[in-house]
């Protein structure tokens, strides 16, 4: 995206139908993004992409590469990663899966894999992505959760953060939410439905978007913390927007409380509907 949400970076042109003789596969996975750098393929670097892109060409016995829906940045996880992949191999579901995973590390795992329609694009095609940033909300650290959420030793609002949310939802110029590195063509971008929600010590702010730009969720996840403590007022969130100014919009949240949750497409591709995104208790 993809985003921790990187659905920012230039757009190449719509990749072409697979050739003669190759199946589009399409796949969802999960992971644990703690001790890999990101989702794209580095040179110097374990990454996500690497580890899938060798996993499925065990299988397929021939090289692979994926593209995926959202890539995430080091230390952001996923639970609805969606990829898709050209392979002359003929596989079935289980066997695509259960090979797969035997290459994979225990933080990575492949849930579902089909044959998809040549045209199926896990970017191009996506309707919208969902991702989940929970923070601990809490004096102390949890010792569980420490690789899993965002944590802060200050009293947060859920109630405050969730109004103060709502002037975020529809489509507007997102400029003040971007890294410095964002190299998306411009900034606007619409948020379907955006909501904070208190569960004992932790926070759950879901936000689903027909697409994000670099650092987007932890950006907008900064602000309504700030807000939430009460260093900020509710209304600050709709000024950092009016602003279009990153400099004006606070600190970046970690990485380590952000999910991608859900990717949507057309319903005739058949894809799996994702779900609601992890809970801790």
């Amino acid at each position: 995206m993809v985003s921790s949400d990187r659905n920012c970076a230039i757009e190449p042109a719509a990749e072409l139908p697979a050739e003669a003789g190759t199946i589009r596969y399409a796949a969802v996975l999960e992971y644990d993004g703690t001790k890999f750098a990101g989702w794209q393929r580095q040179q110097h670097a374990v990454t996500i992409q690497q580890a899938v892109e060798e996993a499925l060409a065990a299988v397929a016995a021939h090289p692979i590469e994926v593209v995926c829906a959202g890539r995430t940045d080091a230390g952001v996880h996923a639970v609805h990663q969606v990829i898709h992949f050209d392979s002359t191999a003929v596989r079935s579901s289980t066997a695509w899966i259960r090979g797969a995973n035997s290459h994979l590390p225990g933080s990575i795992r492949l849930w579902w894999a089909e044959p998809v329609a040549p045209d199926f694009h896990a970017r191009f095609k996506a309707l919208s992505r969902r991702y989940r940033y929970i923070i601990a909300s809490r004096p102390v650290l949890p010792a569980l959760y420490r690789d899993r959420v965002a944590w802060t030793y200050k009293p947060l609002d859920a109630e405050r953060m969730h109004q103060a949310g709502q002037a975020l939802v529809g489509e507007h110029d997102f400029s003040s939410f971007r890294a410095a590195e964002c190299q998306a063509k411009h900034a606007r971008r619409e948020i379907y439905s955006l909501s904070v929600q208190r569960r004992g010590d932790l926070l759950y702010l879901d936000v689903e978007a027909n697409a994000f730009l670099h650092h987007m969720v932890r950006n907008i996840a900064g602000v309504l913390m700030a807000v939430g403590s009460g260093e900020q007022p509710v209304q600050w969130a709709a000024e950092v927007l009016a602003a279009r100014d990153r400099r004006l919009a606070g600190v970046t949240a970690p990485p380590q409380g952000l999910y991608l949750v859900g990717v949507r497409y057309p319903a005739h591709y058949g894809l799996p509907e994702p779900g609601a995104g992890p809970v801790f208790s």
